[in-house]
């Protein structure tokens, strides 16, 4: 079965991180990645670009209504996904525990919809 695991954390906190510090925080996730890419479990995953660059959008009354940055208002904002085909939740949420971001933001782990002819 296929989940989706979404990174939550907050970009504030990344703002003053020594650049040794975040070099090695990366090299977790390229491991990671190798990791789930050589288990034959990954479907796809991207890193997403800060909300800066998010745009909500909405239809009211037929009305395309778009707000700069995430619609929801909190600390954490999504980060990245990824997509895994795991053996069944527990697996996912084993995958999920060796994130990096595990350690300080929020991973959600939601299995994904199978809808015919899709």
């Amino acid at each position: 079965m296929k989940y989706i695991l979404l990174i939550y954390a907050a970009e504030s906190d990344q703002a003053n991180v020594d650049p040794k510090e975040q070099a090695a925080y990366m090299q977790r996730y390229f491991t990671f990645t190798e990791d789930l890419v050589k288990s034959g479990k990954m479907v796809a995953g991207d890193p997403l670009q800060g909300v800066a660059a998010a745009t909500s959008v909405k239809v009211r009354n037929g009305k395309t209504l778009t707000t700069d940055g995430p619609f929801a208002e909190t600390k954490e904002q999504l980060g990245g996904y990824y997509i895994v085909d795991a053996d069944d939740l527990d697996d996912a949420i084993a995958w999920a525990a060796k994130l990096p971001t595990a350690e300080h933001g929020t991973i959600e782990v939601r299995p994904l919809m199978n809808l015919p002819d899709m």
